[in-house]
């Protein structure tokens, strides 16, 4: 069973950053797609970023050029470097870790963004 435990979120006013870490029980970069999602108050959770076995990225269009997401292989590490943030980026973050049928989730991160 693959733990996922997410860290670095906090409270941080418009515009500032935060960085965000997913350490993994495991070495599974090699085959897992790791993703960031989050969880809005009041919303269903949505995809933020991912990041395949092979380096390839993808972000949803509202945070586009604003967060990175990258991995550290040789700490089993996951980050999500975020930029710019806006109230709207307030949310529970969560990391995941998908192959095949395996799905694994952390615990989530609360980011509060003020304006």
């Amino acid at each position: 069973q693959v733990q996922l435990v997410e860290s670095g979120g906090g409270l941080v006013q418009a515009g500032g950053s935060l960085r965000l870490s997913c350490a993994a029980s495991e070495r599974i970069f090699s085959l897992y797609v790791m993703g960031w999602y989050r969880q809005p108050p009041g919303k269903q959770r949505e995809l933020v970023a991912t990041i395949t076995s092979r380096g390839s990225t993808n972000y949803d269009d509202s945070v586009k050029g604003r967060f990175a997401i990258s991995r550290d292989r040789a700490k089993n590490t996951v980050y999500l470097q975020m930029n710019s943030l806006k109230p709207e980026d307030t949310a529970v973050y969560y990391c995941s870790a998908k192959y095949t049928n395996f799905d694994y989730w952390g615990q989530g991160t609360q980011v509060t963004v003020s304006s």
